[in-house]
C-alpha cells in the first residue's frame, strides 16, 4: 500500500463484507451515535457544515427518511462495497456520501479531499472513536482515506474492490476515475459538473419588509459565497420573472441587500478578484448584447443578458459572479436547460408550479427545486438518483 495513503478512520475491507438491509439498526444506531458525538464536540460547533451533517444524522431525522420508504424496501440488501471519490472543494460531502451508502446497506471506502479540511478531521475523529469502542462491529463499513489525486494505483485498487463507485466532481474527475477498471457487475454513480439557477418574482422582493429581506439575503449568501460559489448547487444565473420596470426596482433592492450581507462577511481573495474580471471579459466576448452592471466593488459581479444563450454556463467564476436575465415568463429556460442544469432555487414561486413547468416542458435538466438558503441541503435523492435504491439490490421472488 502506498505511503501516501492516509487512513483517517475505519479499515479498508480485506474481504467481501456482509450487505445490510436499508435503514438497518446497525446503520441507524451508528449514525445517530455519530450525531450525538458531533453535537457535543466543542470544535465542531465552529463549523456550520459539520453541525448540519450532525442534524442530518439524528435519530429523528433518520426515522423520517426511513418512513418515506415505508413498505417500499422489502427484499432489498446493500450491494456490498462502495468506493466514493469525494469532491475536493466541499469539505463535508464525503460524510454525506458515506452515510447514504451505509443507510442503503453498504460498506464504504471514501476518498476524501486531499486538502486538509478541519471539518474532515473532526468527523473522522468522531467516527474513529466510535469504531474503537461500542461500534467496533462496523470497523470495515465506514473507511475514510486521503491520497493525492495522481496516485492512480490507489484509485485502481479501490475500484477493483467495489461493487459501486460513486464519483463526485467535475467532468475531468469523472473521466480520470473511470480510467480505473471495475469488476464486471460493478457500476458507476456519477455526480459531474452541474449548473444551478435562482428564479425570482420581483413583486416578492418589493413586498418584503427589511427583516425578511435580510433573512433572504443571508440564505442567498449561504447558497453561494459560503462555498465560494464552487458547489454545484450554487446559483450562477439569476432569472427575474416579471415586468421590466418592476424587475429593475426589485433588482436594485435585492443586490443592495446582498452587498450589505456579503461585505460584512466575505473578504475577496486576489485570485478570485482576477477570476471574476476574466469571466467578465469572457462574457463580453461570448454573450452578445450582455453588459456589466454597476456595483460598489468586486464582491459582486453581475452581467445582464439580453437573451439566454446555449453555452453561457461556461462563463463563470467563483466568489460572486452572476448572470442575470429578465423576462415575463419562464419560457426562455426551455432554450438552454440541458442535463447540466441541477438545482432551481426560487423566491415568490410555489415549488409545485416550478416542478410542473419542468415536467410539462420535458426539460432534460433540473433535478432539484429548493428554497433560497436550502440549495445545499443533502437529500437521499440527489441529481435525479434515488441513492437508497441505486445503492441497494432487489431480491425478487418469481
Amino acid at each position: 500500500m502506498s505511503k501516501k495513503l492516509d487512513c483517517l478512520c475505519g479499515e479498508v475491507p480485506a474481504a467481501p463484507v456482509k450487505p445490510l438491509a436499508p435503514f438497518s439498526q446497525e446503520a441507524m444506531g451508528f449514525l445517530s451515535a455519530l450525531s450525538a458525538r458531533l453535537l457535543k464536540d466543542r470544535e465542531a460547533k465552529a463549523y456550520p457544515d459539520v453541525i448540519t451533517f450532525a442534524f442530518f444524522c439524528r435519530r429523528s431525522s433518520l426515522e423520517k427518511m426511513r418512513q418515506e420508504y415505508d413498505g417500499q424496501l422489502e427484499g432489498r440488501l446493500g450491494r456490498g462495497i462502495c468506493f466514493h471519490v469525494a469532491p475536493s472543494n466541499v469539505p463535508i460531502n464525503f460524510a454525506y456520501s458515506m452515510a447514504a451508502a451505509l443507510l442503503a446497506g453498504n460498506a464504504s471506502v471514501v476518498k476524501a479531499s486531499s486538502r486538509d479540511f478541519i471539518q474532515t478531521r473532526i468527523v473522522c475523529r468522531a467516527m474513529a472513536e466510535l469504531l474503537a469502542g461500542e461500534w467496533s462491529c462496523l470497523t470495515s463499513y465506514p473507511c475514510v482515506v486521503t491520497y493525492p489525486r495522481e496516485e492512480q494505483e490507489l484509485t485502481e485498487r479501490f475500484s477493483s474492490l467495489c461493487d459501486v463507485r460513486v464519483i463526485w466532481g467535475g467532468d475531468e474527475t469523472v473521466r480520470r476515475v473511470r480510467e480505473a477498471p471495475l469488476k464486471p457487475r460493478a457500476f458507476d454513480v456519477t455526480f459531474a459538473d452541474r449548473y444551478s439557477l435562482l428564479c425570482i418574482r420581483p413583486e416578492a422582493i418589493l413586498a418584503m419588509d427589511e427583516r425578511a429581506l435580510v433573512g433572504l439575503t443571508l440564505g442567498f449568501y449561504n447558497d453561494t459565497y459560503l462555498s465560494d460559489q464552487n458547489a454545484c448547487t450554487s446559483p450562477r444565473l439569476v432569472y427575474w420573472v416579471g415586468e421590466r420596470q418592476q424587475a429593475d426596482r426589485a433588482r436594485e433592492r435585492f443586490w443592495n441587500a446582498v452587498y450589505a450581507c456579503v461585505s460584512a462577511r466575505y473578504p475577496v481573495e486576489p485570485v478570485i478578484a482576477v477570476d471574476k474580471l476574466t469571466a467578465g471579459c469572457r462574457a463580453a466576448i461570448r454573450l452578445e448584447g450582455s453588459r456589466m452592471e454597476p456595483t460598489q466593488d468586486n464582491r459582486i459581479v453581475r452581467v445582464l443578458l439580453e437573451e439566454l444563450i446555449p453555452g453561457m454556463e461556461d462563463v463563470r467564476s467563483p466568489g460572486g459572479f452572476f448572470l442575470e436575465y429578465v423576462d415575463e415568463t419562464l419560457d426562455a429556460l426551455c432554450t438552454v436547460v440541458d442535463a447540466r442544469y441541477q438545482t432551481l432555487s426560487y423566491v415568490g414561486f410555489e415549488p409545485e408550479v416550478l416542478k410542473r413547468f419542468v415536467m410539462e416542458r420535458g426539460l432534460s435538466g433540473i433535478d432539484r427545486i429548493a428554497a433560497v438558503g436550502h440549495t445545499m441541503d443533502f437529500s437521499l435523492v440527489w441529481d435525479g438518483y434515488d441513492l437508497i435504491r441505486s445503492l441497494s439490490r432487489k431480491v425478487a421472488v418469481l
